[in-house]
């Protein structure tokens, strides 16, 4: 996977984390998983694996 879409990737990741665990606090309505306590949950977890992903690409290689 090129350098670019994994950039992509993980910027993607990690809005759609904090999409999710919005709405599933209760802070951003508008779908069935507002309110729900499984997207409180997977969306930090779901924003991490973004996270990760992006200080994977950016680190140099040796």
């Amino acid at each position: 996977m090129s350098r670019g879409i994994r950039i992509t990737v993980g910027v993607l990741l990690v809005l759609l984390g904090f999409l999710f665990w919005g709405q599933g606090l209760g802070a951003i309505e508008g779908s069935a998983m507002t309110g729900s306590t499984f997207w409180a949950y997977a969306g930090p977890v779901i924003a991490g694996l973004g996270v990760a992903l992006l200080f994977v690409t950016f680190q140099k290689r040796r």
